[in-house]
């Protein structure tokens, strides 16, 4: 199990920018017997949680939902143990609150595919 806590949520203006940390407290990403996949996911207000973004540990391989392609984009930070997702033009469909998942094995774009989540950060866009 891995411990992630999300921060950088708030309120922007569409068109504008804002960039999410989802860090790990109880074990890092890259360990020496398993490699995790860090995702985003979003949920809206009567919307079902939708894959966001994704990013695997030893290869870095990256895998976006097409509502954000070419907006979003997915790192890593190996002395930070952290995750990040930089946001740009952002869009008023893009208000959700924002969670950080974590899982050993392929990378994937199913909720029930990963058994740890954060609280969730809570991201909104105004026009």
């Amino acid at each position: 199990q891995v411990q992630l806590v999300e921060s950088g949520g708030g309120s922007v203006q569409a068109g504008g920018s804002l960039r999410l940390s989802c860090a790990a407290s109880g074990r890092t990403f890259i360990n020496y017997d398993i490699v995790y996949v860090i995702a985003w996911f979003r949920q809206a207000p009567g919307r079902e949680r939708e894959f966001v973004a994704a990013i695997k540990y030893g290869d870095g391989r990256v895998a976006y939902g097409d509502s954000v392609k070419g907006r979003f984009t997915i790192s890593r930070d190996n002395a930070k143990n952290t995750v990040y997702l930089q946001m740009n033009s952002l869009k008023v469909e893009d208000t959700a609150v924002y969670y950080c998942a974590a899982r050993s094995g392929p990378i994937a774009t199913m909720t029930s595919d990963f058994r740890s989540w954060g609280q969730g950060t809570q991201v909104t866009i105004s026009s």
